[in-house]
């Protein structure tokens, strides 16, 4: 595991453009899991500057960038996380989408995406209307708030994986220019 007395040499402020507890709790478990130090994750509700329900990789992505770019600038903390969840039209059936976007200290970016789940004839048609994703899954599994739980991808995979879970995966490789930047340094 990569040496995070480097990424987190002292206590960290960590800030979630979101205050959906899927987006916290992602960010938590992963700063918690990598930093020896004490972390603080504050989530800030921010403006993602696109859709309420993103379509395709280009707005999603563009939705992570803002809040974890907005998150940092309002909070003042070392570090902005994003979290922003799409729809994704491949060949007319449609999927989730996820992108996760981290500023470092330095100001750095990066972003990670994934999490392409097929979703269901009856679920697709109703986002195609226009319902939000989180109120369709609602309407199919009958719960009501699955978005800021378990997520789409908790109903359609019967609990066998989160969105917390998922969203940690992204946060993880969102991070990789971070943990590993020696990778990531321009070829000479």
């Amino acid at each position: 595991m990569a040496d995070s007395a480097k990424l987190c040499p002292r206590p960290q402020c960590i800030a979630v453009g979101s205050h959906n507890p899927v987006k916290v709790a992602s960010t938590q478990a992963v700063f918690t899991r990598l930093c020896r130090a004490a972390i603080t994750v504050q989530a800030v509700e921010v403006e993602s500057g696109v859709p309420a329900q993103p379509w395709g990789d280009e707005q999603t992505r563009r939705g992570a960038i803002q809040r974890a770019l907005e998150a940092r600038r309002r909070t003042g903390c070392a570090w902005g996380i994003g979290f922003e969840g799409g729809l994704l039209d491949v060949s007319g059936d449609l999927h989730t989408s996820a992108w996760c976007a981290v500023v470092g200290p330095d100001g750095r970016l990066s972003t990670a995406s994934g999490e392409n789940l097929l979703l269901p004839p009856a679920v697709a048609a109703e986002v195609r209307r226009g319902v939000e994703l989180g109120t369709a899954i609602d309407h199919l599994s009958g719960a009501r708030g699955t978005k800021r739980r378990g997520g789409a991808i908790g109903v359609l995979t019967d609990g066998l994986l989160t969105r917390t879970e998922a969203y940690e995966h992204l946060l993880m490789m969102a991070l990789a220019p971070f943990l590993t930047p020696h990778f990531y340094e321009a070829a000479e």
